[in-house]
């Protein structure tokens, strides 16, 4: 079988960054070869993240330019993100396309894929259980972009973070208070730890206490009634009411936090909005918010997408695509989870990838397959239900 991986700085969805990343490195690629793919990779495609052509075909892959004779002789299609509506005309009917689709948001992609015979697979929709972990790579990246929201934000901090005590006084630890303990929160916390500073935390899920607490955090605790998570692991969508309490009661930690960090985010939906320009009034000037979700709609009143903002005087990052800014790391882990998806249902034998529907994985990630959307939660969502 032939897979192809794109450069992806050449083909960018969003001209407000250049993606860094790679679907692929040396040691994936040496990994597919034994399993028997011929591996094509678009001149440069790795370059960015740290990996030089040279470093790939030392591993037996040919690089190539994207022409529309490459694009349709691939069986199977890498991406960091999804496609541009101009490679579908080029893909072969059945190539297996995979990506982060961000299927919710766009139907006439996913649509367009269907009509065209592809089979996609959205590495978002690839369920969080202890099978699939390996290739979970929502998580993966989560985990980097809360480390680097939380070193964005110490960058940003017109103050350091550990306590440090000199001949001319003493300085107290900053305060850091994270709304979302979930992959990029705990790891927020894990650095903001680290580097010294007191961190409090708050989820609607009070089962994730013990994780924060294990970290050194401490844990906020507000009664807004029944809340929980699906059983994907996400934090339930709150009622009005509840969200109203939440806020009401995150009013003073927030106020008295030097950096504060917002990692809600609802599968599927736009996330909440958790703190409002007059809660961030009440932070001191110069404070940091950091919004995580800034792109997908904003946890933050005021942020704005891919930017840094001053609202209030507080200084508001949504700069967003995370994880790229540690591009080695996020590619390496990003591959990592590709090459375990392919392992996993790749027959030894035949060396061929198995597309079975059957299998609670595939079922779930496989978004469209033989010219039709797959997915009932997808299909209910473009229907409106």
């Amino acid at each position: 079988m032939k897979l192809l991986v794109l450069n992806e700085a050449r083909h960018a969805i969003d001209d407000s960054f250049v993606e860094q990343r790679c679907a692929v490195t040396p040691a994936t690629v040496m990994r597919f070869s034994r399993m028997g793919f011929t591996v094509m990779i678009e001149k440069d495609a790795g370059a960015l993240s740290g990996y030089p052509d040279a470093t790939y075909t030392e591993q037996g892959a040919t690089i190539v330019e994207a022409t529309a004779e490459v694009l349709g002789d691939a069986d199977i299609v890498f991406y960091v993100n999804r496609p541009l509506p101009s490679h579908l005309e080029q893909f072969k009917a059945n190539a297996l396309v995979i990506g982060h689709i961000d299927p919710f948001f766009q139907q006439e992609l996913v649509e367009t894929m269907a009509g065209k015979g592809l089979s996609t697979l959205s590495v978002e929709m690839i369920p969080r259980s202890s099978r699939a972990q390996k290739m979970d790579a929502l998580s993966s990246q989560a985990s980097l972009a809360g480390y680097v929201m939380m070193m964005q934000a110490a960058n940003a901090l017109p103050s350091i973070l550990p306590m440090m005590m000199t001949p001319s006084g003493t300085i107290k630890p900053a305060k850091v208070f994270i709304i979302g303990a979930g992959v990029a929160g705990l790891q927020a916390i894990a650095t903001a730890k680290r580097l010294g500073a007191n961190v409090l935390a708050y989820d609607t899920r009070p089962v994730v206490a013990e994780q924060v607490e294990s970290l050194g955090g401490k844990f906020l605790k507000i009664d807004i009634g029944e809340t929980g998570q699906t059983k994907d692991g996400y934090a339930k969508e709150l009622t009005d009411e509840q969200k109203a309490k939440q806020q009401e009661a995150q009013r003073d930690a927030i106020a008295d936090s030097d950096i504060v960090i917002t990692t809600a985010q609802l599968f599927g939906r736009k996330p909440p909005v958790l703190i409002s320009k007059d809660t961030l009034a009440l932070m001191k000037p110069g404070s940091v918010v950091v919004d995580m979700a800034a792109q997908s709609g904003g946890n933050v009143e005021g942020s704005v997408p891919g930017k840094t903002a001053t609202v209030e005087c507080v200084t508001v990052i949504g700069d967003g695509n995370w994880s790229q800014r540690v591009a080695r790391d996020a590619t390496d882990m990003y591959a990592n989870n590709l090459l375990n998806l392919i392992d996993e249902f790749c027959d030894k034998e035949s060396k061929q990838f198995t597309l079975d529907l059957e299998d609670e994985i595939l079922a779930q990630s496989v978004i469209t397959h033989a010219g039709e959307i797959t997915n009932d939660m997808l299909k209910n969502a473009y229907k409106g239900g």
